[in-house]
């Protein structure tokens, strides 16, 4: 028997030489912080279930999104909560829409200083709370959802966004985007797919925040979350259609499919730290039960180590403080 390889623990003494040798690292670039701005707002509305994180103002969206730029935040994405919503999600495409007019004045603030992406889905817009439209036997029409989202993806480059999420899970949703706008004369806008969204337990804040109207669920176009060969599927083909980077959503339920995307493809990978995720770390927080700082900074490391290049974190500015600390 040798003598006890001590090299290791000579490396953890003292905070100093922990990051000098740390393997994986977070920075406030990599953050991109969702923000959910809702019509007629004269003042920041709390979500119950997300405690910290509020509907924006227009008003309060713009300083927020400078609060952000401030603390270094890589990226702000969008979602807009109409007034009103009809069958078809009308508002969505609408340019005076509260997602279009959002990122006007978000655009307006911030310009090129951050990257403005906005959510290029239906589900905020429509009153069946569907992320597609509805054929005649009431089930989600793919193809004609694909038209809706090529409006929709014209209407938010208009807009000036830099990039969009399309977050809908429709086949094909990525080659009509792409054809959509390069048509259009927006061939510089890039596209943020989805590739492995998963039907989740882990949305239910996020459905307060845009004030779903679902009832039911969305399994017939959102992943099953036991299949990882078929989410690799899903990643491949948006990537063949021409997306530029991919997402995979939820983060920490999924953190093997997050390396495995990772291994698969040469586009940034995001991962997205759902509404569940921050809830529950905030709920055993306030129970006492956890140390919330440590814990949001060591999920998202794990995150980060997993192979996401960007995490999507409603804690993305609160995040880039405590770096700023440790």
């Amino acid at each position: 028997m040798g003598f006890p390889d001590v090299r290791m623990r000579r490396l953890r003494r003292t905070p100093a030489l922990r990051r000098l040798v740390a393997e994986t690292r977070l920075d406030p670039a990599q953050f991109i912080l969702p923000m959910f701005v809702k019509e007629g707002l004269s003042e920041p509305r709390p979500i119950s279930s997300m405690p910290g994180v509020v509907q924006h103002s227009r008003d309060s969206l713009r300083k927020a999104a400078v609060e952000a730029v401030q603390a270094g935040i890589g990226g702000l994405m969008l979602f807009g909560v109409p007034q009103e919503k009809d069958e078809d999600g009308s508002a969505g495409c609408a340019p005076d829409g509260i997602l279009n007019v959002a990122l006007r004045d978000v655009l307006a603030e911030v310009g090129d200083s951050t990257v403005v992406m906005s959510d290029l889905c239906l589900d905020e817009f429509t009153s069946h709370g569907h992320c597609g439209v509805l054929g005649p036997d009431g089930t989600v029409d793919n193809d004609m959802t694909l038209d809706v989202y090529g409006e929709m993806a014209v209407a938010q480059a208009s807009a000036g966004a830099h990039v969009l999420g399309l977050s809908g899970m429709m086949d094909g949703q990525v080659g009509a985007v792409r054809r959509a706008l390069d048509e259009a004369g927006f061939g510089e806008t890039a596209i943020l797919a989805y590739a492995a969204k998963f039907a989740s337990a882990f949305y239910g804040p996020f459905r307060e925040a845009v004030e779903s109207s679902l009832k039911g669920d969305r399994k017939t176009y959102q992943q099953d979350g036991g299949n990882i060969r078929e989410a690799l599927r899903e990643v491949a083909l948006d990537v063949e259609e021409g997306a530029d980077m991919v997402m995979v959503k939820p983060a920490l339920p999924y953190l093997d499919v997050v390396s495995a995307v990772r291994q698969a493809v040469d586009v940034p990978v995001s991962a997205y730290q759902i509404s569940g995720e921050y809830a529950m770390v905030e709920a055993a927080a306030a129970n006492g039960w956890i140390n919330r700082e440590a814990a949001i900074l060591e999920t998202l490391t794990s995150i980060r180590r997993a192979g996401a290049d960007q995490i999507l974190t409603y804690w993305a500015v609160e995040a880039a403080g405590l770096l700023r600390r440790v």
